[in-house]
């Protein structure tokens, strides 16, 4: 391709609303514009590297057997509704409703769908495993949308569904696509980490998250130094606390006025306590009202962890509104002792004694409170978020890290979650009916990119790997008005495109320092600089946009080398 003949409206500046390289590099090197909030036209140069990536996804798919389909994006309220998340997938839900007055959804991901194609025409244990994947886009109306094409309300997602009969098959499978998608991040040139993961709204009790680690990423992943458990912070075990034994004396329960005192920091300055020995009340509201999770002092409510313990449907923070109006206390003093909800307690604050918490009173606290004797609690668990030098669960003497990290791909087992409840059923070889147990994996198309960008880039720009690049080379003569210098120029492009490679030729009428900064901006892998004095010599210059490394080859023998060259980078 002629650059002249490309639409690569590259910028100079970043745009003032990117926050993260990948945005402000997708933006300066033309492949994205935004239309409104998360949402993007990807341009040209763009939509090569997206389709790059979605053919690495789809030959891996189908290496496992995986057959592409296209589902509708418009889907009708009633598949949502018989499956129950209607109501549940709450404000991100996009519903519209056609000129019958009958309601539909965008969909944000294709269970449903999927489910009623597959209960209609799939009955035997003999049609099954089954594995359908598409690559298409979705929408997802994200309260705020950030980091570019990242974290978009319209985005492009592979998405495949897999149906079997038994455990042992969908077992079998997960694995298949953990090693598919393993194969598919390396092939991207990524370096993730494969971790264990919260379900969330799509629902199932088994799944894991591919992790690009990198300092932009939105979510927290926690690993171990030793050994190679890794974890989303929002699954992360603690370390179940060994006993302690109690001190000789355990004080009464006893109120004290703490006017003012409301944070930790404050309480702890105020008693000449440590946080270890505060045990903090959080008050959070789901569809049956109000609970109280309780964790130490120097910890955080890990809110995920809650609510699986929970097993409620959601759990947000409870607004100090509803909690003064509910219990009559101002939010800083509420406490476990006799408190009129129902309490969930970490696990290491049943090993605490003589602890301090609020007093359910105004401006007072509890001292000397101990867990049995003045504790309530409906049920006990890990709820602490972990955090870096915790102990690792997995292994004696491994501590965590804990990294940012850029969420790229994800698989469930989703079990017989959406069968059972849309009756997709299958007959088994002794004629009864069972719901068909599911599997569901899932790669973010754009995130993939960006999230390449993010780990290849330096102060020039993008430093793409080879097999998502838009081009393969780029060829940069001084002059191309020159004669002998286009007809170099048009040689080796027509040279190397009959060699397979992907090749820009920059025609324009532009200072060699204008060309060789966008070159840098766009990352394309090797440069071919084409100039009098080097061709004088029979020569002409390669340069790796990696490492910067140059150096001089024959021409046009030379040529020859490019294919070997590239796959080395």
């Amino acid at each position: 391709m002629y650059y002249s003949k490309m639409f690569i409206p590259t910028l100079k500046q970043s745009p003032a609303d990117a926050e993260v390289i990948s945005h402000q590099l997708m933006v300066r090197a033309g492949m994205i514009r935004q239309l409104a909030a998360g949402i993007y036209s990807i341009l040209p140069l763009g939509l090569r590297v997206l389709k790059k990536v979605e053919q690495i996804i789809r030959e891996e798919m189908n290496r496992i057997g995986g057959q592409e389909m296209f589902l509708p994006s418009i889907q009708p309220a009633e598949l949502w509704q018989e499956s129950g998340r209607w109501e549940l997938y709450g404000k991100e839900l996009l519903r519209l409703k056609d000129r019958h007055d009958r309601e539909f959804c965008y969909g944000p991901t294709h269970e449903e769908v999927i489910t009623d194609i597959i209960r209609g025409e799939v009955k035997s244990y003999r049609q099954l495993p089954l594995l359908l994947y598409q690559i298409q886009t979705k929408f997802r109306d994200e309260v705020r949308p950030r980091f570019g094409v990242m974290r978009g309300r319209e985005f492009t997602m592979k998405d495949a569904y897999s149906f079997h009969a038994d455990e042992a098959s969908v077992q079998e499978m997960y694995e298949q696509m953990k090693q598919a998608y393993s194969n598919t991040f390396r092939r991207c040139g990524l370096e993730f980490k494969i971790v264990e993961a919260d379900s969330g709204t799509i629902g199932g009790g088994f799944s894991h998250e591919f992790m690009v680690l990198a300092d932009s990423g939105e979510d927290a992943v926690a690993f171990c130094d030793t050994c190679d458990y890794a974890s989303n912070i929002e699954k992360a075990p603690s370390r179940t606390p060994g006993p302690v034994a109690p001190p000789k004396k355990l004080d009464a329960l006893k109120k004290i006025p703490t006017p003012g005192k409301k944070s930790v920091e404050d309480v702890t300055q105020f008693l000449k306590v440590s946080p270890q020995q505060i045990v903090k009340t959080i008050v959070l509201e789901n569809e049956n009202g109000l609970v109280a999770g309780l964790v130490r002092g120097d910890r955080q409510l890990n809110t995920v962890k809650l609510k699986n313990l929970i097993g409620c449907d959601w759990l947000n923070p409870a607004p100090e509104s509803l909690i003064a109006s509910k219990t009559g206390v101002p939010c800083g003093f509420i406490g476990p002792v006799e408190l009129d909800m129902k309490v969930y307690a970490d696990h290491e604050v049943t090993v605490m004694h003589n602890f301090v918490t609020g007093a359910n009173s105004p401006d007072a606290h509890y001292t000397g409170v101990q867990f049995e004797r003045d504790l309530n609690v409906a049920q006990v668990g890990d709820l602490h978020e972990v955090r870096e030098g915790d102990p690792c669960p997995k292994c004696e003497g491994g501590r965590y890290q804990v990294k940012r990290g850029i969420e790229v791909g994800h698989i469930f087992i989703l079990g017989t979650k959406y069968s059972s409840i849309m009756k997709a059923h299958y007959l088994d070889d002794q004629g009864r009916q069972n719901p068909m147990i599911m599997g569901c994996y899932g790669i973010g198309v754009g995130r993939t990119a960006a999230a390449a960008i993010e780990q290849n880039h330096d102060d020039k720009g993008i430093v793409w790997p080879v097999p998502l690049a838009p081009f393969q080379v780029v060829v940069i003569p001084v002059k191309f008005d020159e004669d002998r210098q286009r007809q170099a120029s048009e040689e080796a492009y027509r040279v190397l495109g009959d060699l397979g490679i992907e090749t820009l030729l920059d025609d324009r009428p532009e200072r060699l320092g204008v060309k060789f900064k966008d070159a840098e901006l766009l990352g394309i892998p090797l440069q071919i600089v084409i100039g009098p004095k080097h061709l004088d010599a029979g020569k002409i210059e390669l340069k790796s946009r990696k490492t910067g490394d140059s150096e001089l080859i024959d021409f046009p023998a030379g040529l020859q080398i490019i294919p070997e060259k590239l796959q080395n980078l």
